[in-house]
């Protein structure tokens, strides 16, 4: 029983750091237009992806560049998540998402509202990883696990 306090807690915790992570990256929408980092993914090792550098298909104008380093973050937490329960592993995700979105501009409201572009950005740039993070919390699909920041 106080494992489920303590899940509850991680994951209200996690919601409120990350709704206040998303009030920071509405003052900062411009970082999310530039399109300066764009061809930066083309130079470097040339990850899986769209041509161009952005995600196919409805994920917000995501990069190679970012969608990858949200892949990497979640790679990093698959472990644990096979570890505790789902119900921890979900605050887990929640925070993973949320710190991705806070550190590169993306517009949390919008996300909040397309909550499936996380499954969208993750089955075009690692699905193995997605596929992972779904067996591990025992989620459908990734926007089932997240909460509204």
């Amino acid at each position: 029983m106080p494992f489920r306090r303590y899940a509850f807690a991680f994951a209200g915790a996690a919601a409120l750091l990350a709704g206040t992570a998303g009030c920071a990256s509405d003052t900062t929408p411009a970082p999310a237009s530039t399109a300066a980092p764009a061809p930066a993914p083309s130079t470097n090792s040339g990850g899986a992806g769209a041509a161009g550098g952005v995600i196919p298909g409805d994920s917000g104008g995501v990069t190679t560049t970012q969608a990858e380093q949200l892949c990497s973050e979640m790679e990093a937490q698959l472990q644990s998540w096979r570890t505790y329960t789902p119900t921890i592993g979900k605050g887990g995700l929640n925070s993973v998402v949320g710190t991705w979105a806070a550190q590169n501009g993306v517009n949390m409201i919008d996300l909040v509202t397309h909550k499936a572009r996380i499954d969208v950005i993750t089955t075009a740039q690692c699905p193995d990883v997605r596929d992972g993070a779904l067996y591990a919390l025992e989620l459908p699909d990734l926007a089932s696990g997240l909460i509204g920041f």
